[in-house]
């Protein structure tokens, strides 16, 4: 299905260990880049964050962004160096008889001592398995959201498709008039610079001249290109790139029809086909 490279998504979690937040920002982008924004409690989670999205995406600029904000419940507690402090006790004890006071140390100037309060490490496990399944909830988001924005912008190039195929049916059937009509002007005008003509010398020139406008290799082409744009459209798997090629080569019929054109209405269809194929292009840009 086509998807395309621009969208958003975001997810947010609830619990007794906090809030999380998750959320994925996607823009166009030549390859896969992916910048991931995470809080220090997640750290450990950005090589499994950075290949779970690689895993679900295959073109695009990503931002990932986590924000975590733990519960009261969820916050380190504060444990006693006993050993230590008892030592601290002790060494007060002797410095006080050296200076022979009998005033024991007060608690708090024990506890301001550097070791003394220790803080407990925060089990993170749950929050990390938390934080992993509000990814892959957020990524089914994101690639939801690009396939649907996806349908669309393939929708619209079928359109202009369908245009293309329009203005291609129309110069075939100018063609075989306007070779006529070519014909009697370049007889008119040789009838007047002589007045014996060579009627086999008219012909040749016909011919070759014919040769240089004709557009059915052009046309047919343009056809093929058509045809392979809406079967690319139709795979399962990222095409964006195949696509601009296509446009690419599109152009270049136009192109090549423009330069054979020696009519208003030829020279009108090239026109118009050039603004159909930079209008898909455009559409292109966004597709994965």
């Amino acid at each position: 299905m086509i998807c395309s490279m621009t969208s958003f998504s975001r997810k947010e979690s609830r619990d007794e260990l906090g809030e999380l937040v998750c959320e994925l920002r996607s823009v166009n982008h030549r390859y896969l880049e992916l910048f991931v924004r995470l809080p220090e409690e997640l750290r450990a989670l950005e090589p499994l964050v950075r290949e779970r999205v690689a895993a679900r995406l295959g073109r695009g600029k990503v931002d990932c962004l986590f924000r975590f904000v733990p519960s009261k419940n969820a916050t380190a507690g504060v444990a006693v160096n006993e050993r230590f402090a008892q030592q601290i006790i002790d060494a007060a004890g002797e410095v006080g008889r050296l200076l022979h006071e009998s005033v024991p140390p007060r608690a708090i100037d024990i506890l301001r001592w550097p070791g003394v309060l220790e803080t407990e490490e925060l089990d993170l496990t749950p929050v990390h398995q938390r934080a992993t399944a509000l990814l892959e909830e957020t990524l089914d988001g994101l690639v939801e959201s690009r396939q649907r924005e996806g349908g669309r912008l393939a929708e619209l190039i079928v359109q202009r498709c369908g245009a293309m195929r329009e203005e291609v049916a129309k110069v075939k059937q100018l063609m075989p008039q306007l070779l006529v009509s070519l014909r009697d002007r370049l007889r008119a005008r040789l009838t007047e610079l002589t007045a014996e003509l060579d009627e086999g010398r008219i012909e040749q020139e016909m011919v070759l001249l014919t040769q240089r406008l004709d557009v059915d290799e052009e046309m047919d082409r343009l056809q093929t290109h058509l045809d392979e744009v809406e079967a690319v459209l139709a795979r399962d798997e990222p095409v964006g790139r195949r696509l601009d090629f296509l446009m690419q080569e599109l152009n270049r019929e136009a192109n090549t029809l423009g330069s054979k054109s020696n009519d208003v209405e030829m020279t009108r269809v090239s026109v118009e086909l050039k603004v159909l194929i930079e209008q898909m292009r455009e559409q292109i840009q966004n597709i994965e």
